[in-house]
Parts: C-alpha cells; sequence; structure tokens
C-alpha cells in the first residue's frame, strides 16, 4: 500500500495532480476538495489510497487524512465505487457529508450526481452508526465547530477526558456563547465541566 506521496506538483487539474518523487512521476486522482487545498501550492504531500482493480491500479490522493479516511469509508457502501466517493467528495465537504449520513438527511446526498434515492439510504444506513463512533466524525467535527484554537483545544481537552463529543461540543458552545472574553483555555474546560 502506498501511504503517501510526497513531492512536486508538476501538473495540476481539479482531478488529477502528477506528483514528482524524486523523479518518478505519480499520476494521482483527487477531489475538488483536495484541488482547493493544493492549487496555490508547488509542492506537498498527498495522503494516498491504491485501488486496485482487474483492470487497472489508481491511485486518489487527499489533502487531508480525515477526506481519505471518508472516502474509505464511503468505498466500503455495497454499490458505492472509487468514483462515486470522489464525486460525493469533489461535490460537498467531507463535513458536509458526514453531517447529512449522521443527520440522516438522505435528501441532501441524492444532490450528488450519481446517488440516487436507494443509494443515500444504503450509505446512511451503513456508515451512521460508524461514523457516531469513529475519530472520523470527531476530527472532522473539529474543524467544523471549531471557531478558534481555544475552542478546538478545549473541546479536546473534555473528549480526552473521557466526555463523549457531542456532550463536549455541546458544553464548550455553551460557554463561549455565555462568555465570549475568555482567552484561557483552562477557564473554559472549568466552565464547561460545571455545565456537564
Amino acid at each position: 500500500m502506498i501511504a503517501y506521496v510526497k513531492g512536486d506538483f508538476v501538473y495540476k487539474t481539479p482531478a488529477v495532480v502528477h506528483v514528482d518523487v524524486h523523479g518518478v512521476g505519480y499520476e494521482v486522482l483527487i477531489s475538488l476538495n483536495t484541488f482547493s487545498s493544493i492549487e496555490p501550492l508547488d509542492k506537498g504531500l498527498l495522503h494516498t489510497f491504491l485501488h486496485i482493480r482487474e483492470d487497472a491500479h489508481i491511485l486518489y490522493g487527499f489533502y487531508e487524512v480525515a477526506e481519505k479516511e471518508l472516502f474509505i469509508q464511503l468505498i466500503s457502501v455495497s454499490g458505492v465505487g472509487a468514483g462515486t466517493a470522489r464525486m460525493m467528495l469533489s461535490s460537498m465537504r467531507p463535513e458536509e457529508i458526514v453531517r447529512a449520513i449522521v443527520n440522516g438527511n438522505a435528501k441532501q446526498l441524492e444532490g450528488i450526481k450519481g446517488i440516487g434515492k436507494k443509494s443515500a439510504e444504503r450509505i446512511i444506513l451503513e456508515l451512521r452508526d460508524k461514523l457516531n463512533k469513529q475519530s472520523l466524525a470527531a476530527s472532522v467535527n473539529i474543524l467544523n465547530t471549531a471557531n478558534n484554537s481555544l475552542e478546538t483545544d478545549a473541546l479536546n481537552a473534555l473528549v480526552a477526558l473521557g466526555i463523549s463529543r457531542p456532550n463536549a461540543e455541546l458544553a464548550v458552545k455553551k460557554v463561549i456563547a455565555a462568555e465570549s472574553g475568555l482567552e484561557k483555555i483552562e477557564d473554559i474546560i472549568k466552565k464547561a465541566l460545571k455545565t456537564l
């Protein structure tokens, strides 16, 4: 398995990037989400997934690990291929896809080209519990709910203390909404713990 490629981006389009790694050029298929992150860069690292088919070995690349993990979850669903998963990640941001799945919002998923009603329902049925329990939803939710580093750090600290992520998010949001001038992470954590 090729876990990642790191090198010069010698050719970039919204769908494909060629990465020169010490003289070896890798063709990597990417989503629009990844393209928007690497567009201004001349070189960098892409987390990869090698998809092996009978007729081809295809390398998919992702700027963030959370996007790669979501891609792997999506292709584990019966009837969702790598092309469809990449289309989903090009149509919506990873955190939007996770939120739609966790909230059971089939209509939102149906808005993606190639995803019909049955596919959307199957994705929700097969992934909802997994995403609720896994760190994937957690890492995406951090990006989503944290407007600043203090909030992110407080949220991570509460989860590390054993508090469930939804409860930790709720507590941190309450504290930040009630007192906007908090500047110390310790104060946010202490006040959040009191609300639990």
